[in-house]
């Protein structure tokens, strides 16, 4: 795990951004995120095809604006986009290990949470950054060791908060930072805010799009 701190960006619904040394790694840059939420990066991560994480065009923008820009993801989205950036596309899976623009990176999780039982599971996996920073995509994975920043997708059509309280608790990060919300009204935000900080047994925060914070 590198030493050096990382800054983290808030992007619409489950894109972040993080930051060190000059380098940025984008995680999910779907169709609900800014459309330049991963312009500029020199890696990006998609944890699975779904359109609110994954979006092609954003993730050919990202690419066409920095020649040497990298994605990492399963296959899926690999198979829609690697044809077009030969070589910069890489496909992974749980227990890969990777380096991204300087970011170590380990991969956990096979499958999409359950959305209905008629509906078929599709795979999704998570990142692990630094042995610091967990986004599990649309899933409640706990990594095999400790978290210190988790990515909260906080709420989802496949989720119930009783369930978003419970994930908190077994990973056990020293903090918690909410994702997958822009289904979220503004009404809804302190009933959460206020449940998950009182029963999760960790510090839980959000942040407004745009905000960053220091790791």
């Amino acid at each position: 795990m590198n030493a050096s701190s990382l800054t983290l960006t808030k992007k619409t619904h489950s894109c972040v951004r993080l930051e060190r040394n000059g380098q940025s790694l984008v995680i999910d840059p779907g169709g609900f995120t800014e459309e330049d939420a991963a312009v500029g990066a020199d890696a990006i991560l998609v944890t699975h095809e779904h359109p609110d994480h994954f979006d092609e065009s954003r993730l050919r923008a990202a690419l066409e604006s920095n020649p040497a820009a990298q994605v990492w993801t399963l296959r899926s989205v690999a198979e829609q986009v690697s044809a077009a950036f030969p070589g910069r596309v890489h496909t992974v899976g749980h227990g890969d290990t990777f380096t991204a623009a300087g970011f170590d990176v380990q991969v956990h999780g096979e499958l999409h949470a359950v959305i209905h039982p008629d509906i078929p599971r599709i795979t999704n996996i998570g990142f692990l950054v630094d042995g610091s920073v967990f986004h599990p995509g649309d899933a409640l994975t706990v990594p095999d060791q400790p978290v210190d920043t988790l990515m909260l997708p906080v709420m989802a059509p496949w989720s119930k908060i009783s369930e978003v309280i419970d994930y908190v608790r077994e990973v056990k990060p020293r903090r918690a930072i909410d994702i997958h919300d822009a289904l979220l009204t503004d009404l809804a935000r302190p009933i959460y805010d206020n449940q998950i900080g009182a029963l999760g047994g960790t510090d839980h925060g959000r942040l407004t799009p745009g905000d960053a914070t220091r790791l």
